[in-house]
């Protein structure tokens, strides 16, 4: 897959690129990119190697990251935190999806969430079966503050690279993460509570 850019911004089906064609249908689109790709080819194994020696130092960082901020939650907890921040109120069915665990996993770690005043739970009275999650304002500043130091670490790796190789991250990462279903942090500004 490759992330498709015409100039400045971010190119949309039917527009033209500067060569005067039009992109073809995009396998995956939202407001603010296009992927363009195919399912049936696989990535080249230098990619995935890539990706997984970057996803070993990512790790090591956000385990840094959350012990530092001695936030007292193990990093599938932070996790639930981060969907829920990202996603708002969430079934706790839908939690154990996006987490890819079987429900009786994800309700253990809610009800650690819950217990530590990080998660609110709530039944509609109308549907007593149907528990929905949502981050509490003191699970929303362990992610703020986790993130934080996430974010001063990564800097200072990315210090590191030479800048004209840094707008190339940009653009994989994002690529990436949006085939992912990851939702980008300008969107969590939503601040969803109830």
């Amino acid at each position: 897959m490759t992330l498709v850019r015409d100039g400045p911004k971010f190119a949309h089906p039917g527009e033209l690129t500067s060569g005067g064609t039009a992109w073809p249908a995009p396998l995956v689109s939202c407001n603010h990119c296009v992927v363009q790709g195919s399912t049936d080819q696989p990535p080249d194994e230098s990619v995935v190697d890539a990706f997984l020696a970057a996803s070993r130092v990512l790790v090591a960082v956000a385990a840094r990251s959350l012990a530092a901020a001695d936030a007292e939650v193990t990093l599938p907890q932070y996790r639930v935190l981060v969907i829920l921040a990202g996603h708002g109120p969430l079934a706790l069915a839908e939690v154990a999806s996006l987490l890819g665990v079987n429900p009786s996993t994800a309700t253990r770690m809610c009800d650690r969430l819950v217990r530590k005043g990080l998660v609110r739970r709530r039944t509609p009275p109308e549907d007593r079966r149907q528990v929905r999650l949502s981050i509490r304002q003191a699970g929303r500043q362990v992610v703020a503050d986790v993130t934080g130091l996430r974010r001063r670490e990564i800097s200072r790796v990315l210090r590191a690279i030479r800048p004209h190789h840094r707008q190339g991250l940009v653009e994989s990462l994002e690529a990436f993460a949006h085939a992912a279903g990851e939702v980008p942090d300008r969107d969590w500004a939503a601040g969803w509570e109830w």
